[in-house]
């Protein structure tokens, strides 16, 4: 399959193209400069690939969890990209979840397969699920993703936590588990890709929206000054 796959919902842009067996990778600054960036740097890799929107068969984004400036980019551009390829007749959109996208990412650098996907979800929290890498070649998906305090994720002996998290809470999220970094590449996207569209979950472009967890995206004067004050102090 031709395949373009991008995700804008962390600091990092990732974008990839997949041409029959071959795949070309583009990563960047992500967060409120993916939505000037991001479809010049399709642009350039789909010319890297020799392919053009005629000739794509799906568009593929991470829907989130994650940034909301970013998710609302990535889902926009998909629709767009996705509505106009063909010549106008359109291509399927594939939303996929970015913490599934992690759990792949782990899977692939670092060999797990029971991983605790997390991504830092600002405001003293992370976005978290399971996921277990099953015979079949599948992961296994819990049906809710959680938004919880750092210290509040559990984590069951034999798991992997992975994701950006680490970084931003250091030993405040689960001290004792295994940790690895991860983030959710346009490469795990695409990985995933057809498994979840034999499994019916592309769309029309219209039908593409966002995972969103947190209703609420902004805190008040009096909150942030709350939880700067609780924040830990700074070791010197």
């Amino acid at each position: 399959m031709n395949l373009l796959a991008f995700d804008t919902g962390t600091d990092a842009l990732s974008i990839a193209v997949q041409h029959g067996a071959r795949v070309w990778q583009h990563s960047g600054a992500g967060g409120a400069q993916a939505s000037a960036t991001l479809i010049p740097a399709i642009r350039d890799l789909l010319a890297q690939a020799g392919l053009s929107f005629d000739q794509l068969d799906a568009v593929v984004f991470g829907r989130g969890p994650g940034s909301f400036t970013g998710l609302r980019t990535a889902c926009a551009v998909a629709q767009g990209l996705a509505f106009g390829a063909r010549g106008g007749q359109g291509v399927p959109v594939l939303p996929v979840d970015t913490l599934l996208a992690v759990a792949e990412e782990a899977r692939a650098q670092h060999g797990c397969t029971r991983v605790v996907a997390t991504l830092d979800a600002r405001m003293n929290e992370v976005y978290a699920a399971p996921f277990e890498w099953q015979a079949d070649g599948r992961w296994q998906v819990p049906q809710d993703f959680q938004l919880l305090a750092p210290e509040a994720l559990a984590v069951p002996d034999g798991w992997t936590v992975a994701g950006n998290a680490r970084a931003a809470y250091g030993e405040r999220l689960a001290p004792q588990a295994p940790h690895m970094h991860a983030l959710p590449t346009a490469a795990a996207l695409l990985r995933l890709a057809p498994a979840l569209m034999a499994a019916g979950a592309g769309v029309a472009a219209d039908a593409a929206l966002p995972r969103y967890i947190r209703d609420k995206v902004a805190q008040t004067t009096a909150e942030r000054e709350a939880a700067r004050q609780a924040a830990p102090a700074p070791q010197t």
